[in-house]
């Protein structure tokens, strides 16, 4: 077993099948997404660039995706907190997922690649 799958066999529930939908919602994008254990989370890549990414917030208690170039969304539902660079779209584990506005915020963070705004790795 891949160390990304012991990621999501080992989080507690209900954060587990919150976190296994957000995975299969953001691999379905593009086949050029990868899906890896960075920093202790899981990341999704996409042509080698780290561009979100799944955990925990530590003071709400809840699964979120982080979007490494939050800076350049301005979606009101979007946090951005202290962090400069990122922002996070946070969810309610009791709750059914915004699958639209996930798929939305994810394809709008593949393009800031696709587009060049983002440089990705060369193969």
């Amino acid at each position: 077993m891949r160390e990304v799958d012991l990621f999501y066999e080992n989080s507690e529930l209900p954060f587990r099948e919150v976190f296994i939908a957000l995975k299969e919602i953001i691999l379905r994008q593009d086949k050029e997404i990868t899906h890896e254990l960075k920093y202790g989370m899981p990341f999704f890549c996409y042509k080698g660039k780290m561009f979100c990414y799944l955990w925990i917030h530590k003071k709400y208690k809840q699964p979120y995706i982080g979007i490494v170039e939050g800076k350049h969304f301005e979606e009101s539902f979007l946090l951005q907190e202290t962090r400069s660079r990122m922002k996070i779209m946070l969810f309610d584990e009791n709750e059914d997922l915004p699958v639209e506005q996930i798929n939305n915020v994810i394809n709008k963070a593949i393009n800031l690649y696709k587009t060049g705004i983002i440089k990705t790795k060369s193969k």
